[in-house]
This record gives C-alpha cells, structure tokens and sequence, in this order.
C-alpha cells in the first residue's frame, strides 16, 4: 500500500491560495481534474495528482481535527525553496539531521495545514 494523495477542503477563495502556495513555493502544477459536484484544483507532482483541492462551505478551519499534525513531501532545491518562503514571508523552521544526511522545511499552508518538506543529501 501507498498513500495516493491528500485533500484540502475550504472555501473558493481560501482554496486558490491554497493552489498558488503549492504552485509557487513548491513547484507543484494544476492539472487535469475530472468533472464533479464541487470545484477545485487538482496539483501535480512528477505526473501524480498528490494534492486534491475541493472548494466547501461545510469545512472551517479548526485548531486541530483528530489527531492528524502534517504531511510530508520529498523535494530538491533547497534554497531556492527557502528564498521563495522568505520572499513570501512564509514562517517556516529549517532543521537538519546529520544522521541521515536530511534537511527538514516545516511551515503551514494558507489553510492552516502543517507541511514537512524534506531535502535528502541537502544543507545550507
């Protein structure tokens, strides 16, 4: 088994900043996103729809739901991604873990969601 993707639920114009954080940080594309009930953006990663977008009115952001705390993507460019957070004035906190040779991004998305971004192999 594998995780296939997350999704986000929210409001229409909470959801394209949502969209344009993931785009424009983290390179991720809006793509082909079949016909349904409610709008959204489906963003992708190397061909793979991993982050599912869907326009609600029912969801409202919330201190935390369950005991869910972030997700996690894998990615290259370190510094690059951390000039576009600053640029951004994205708050994030940077760590690295000489064991495993890993530098870790945590920072929250528009919506409030907790995202772990991983750098295997890069420091700064």
């Amino acid at each position: 088994m594998k995780l296939d993707h997350i999704n986000i639920s929210a409001p229409a114009d909470l959801l394209v900043k949502v969209r344009d954080f993931y785009c424009n940080m983290l390179g991720l594309t809006e793509g082909f996103r079949p016909a349904m009930s409610r709008g959204g953006y489906w963003l992708y990663a190397d061909g793979k729809a991993i982050i599912h977008l869907v326009e609600s009115q029912e969801h409202y952001h919330n201190e935390k739901q369950g005991y869910f705390d972030h997700f996690a993507l894998q990615a290259t460019g370190l510094a690059l991604v951390l000039a576009k957070l600053d640029a951004a004035d994205v708050s994030y906190r940077l760590s690295y873990n000489a064991e495993i040779d890993l530098s870790q991004v945590f920072c929250h998305d528009p919506s409030g969601t907790r995202v772990e971004i991983n750098f295997p192999g890069e420091s700064v």
